[in-house]
């Protein structure tokens, strides 16, 4: 389970590069019951955080990458982003953004796989990362999609050194590989990887992509909030065996996102 001790190689944090600051604050406020705080200079809506029930849950910006599209981004703990960064060169990957220095808060790169998937790094300072996880209307899960997941495997578990195991998923639908942080038992899981046809990656053209799973209260509900507010619905609500009832929504700017509401302790 995702926690906030984000110890080395787990989810710290995460943000959205939108097309629509005000847009998208507007919708994620309808369906996960966020409030945004604009970090913007006289209260403009360039940037700011998404908090629940007071506690910081992810980040928001302008997406101003040319030719880029809509996405969230998810940042993984590390002691040493530069050391990082050499890791993934030295695994094939590229450096979208080298290591920078945000003021007192921590040292941030941002990365792309040897199959296209972006994700990016955090060296904690002051601001260690999300404050709210694994609970309704915050991070539960993060998830790749892949053409090649035994690469995917030799990649991350190179640069972040985590452990996978896989499962059959129901129904013959495929090998699931869940993801582990180094050192810790599965029961701190914090995602997984799945092998998909390029063609089912359409969303990319084809290229790797993580997404959060958000954990909401009623999934049903969160779906007909998607749909309400200009998003749409990929595959869903649909119940998993052993995991709860979840749907892969994009929002009104083609962000993909999963809502879950996680099935109950037997």
């Amino acid at each position: 389970m995702i926690t906030t001790d984000l110890t080395p190689g787990s989810p710290c944090w995460l943000d959205l590069g939108a097309p629509d600051v005000r847009a998208a604050a507007a919708f994620y406020g309808a369906v996960l019951g966020w409030d945004f705080e604009s970090m913007g200079e006289g209260g403009g809506m360039e940037g700011g955080m998404f908090k629940k029930d007071g506690k910081t849950v992810a980040g928001l910006g302008k997406l101003s990458e040319e030719g880029a599209r809509s996405a969230w981004m998810i940042y993984y703990t590390v002691t040493d982003a530069d050391a990082t960064t050499r890791a993934v060169e030295g695994a094939g990957g590229t450096v979208r953004v080298p290591p920078r220095d945000l003021g007192e808060w921590g040292r941030m790169a941002q990365y792309t796989d040897p199959s296209g998937g972006q994700f990016a790094a955090w060296q904690p300072a002051d601001n260690k990362g999300f404050e709210l996880a694994d609970e309704p209307g915050s991070l539960s899960w993060t998830e790749l999609y892949t053409s090649d997941a035994a690469a995917a495997r030799q990649f991350y578990g190179s640069v972040f050194g985590w452990q996978f195991s896989d499962m059959e998923m129901p129904g013959g639908g495929g090998t699931y590989t869940i993801i582990t942080p180094a050192g810790l038992t599965e029961d701190r899981m914090q995602g997984g990887l799945m092998q998909l046809g390029e063609e089912d990656l359409s969303l990319t053209d084809g290229r790797a992509y993580w997404h959060p799973v958000f954990a909401v209260p009623d999934c049903d509900a969160a779906v007909a909030a998607v749909t309400e507010n200009g998003g749409s619905v990929q595959m869903g609500p649909v119940d998993a065996e052993g995991v709860g009832r979840l749907a892969v929504c994009l929002d009104r700017a083609k962000a993909d996102f999963v809502v879950l509401t996680p099935s109950s302790p037997s």
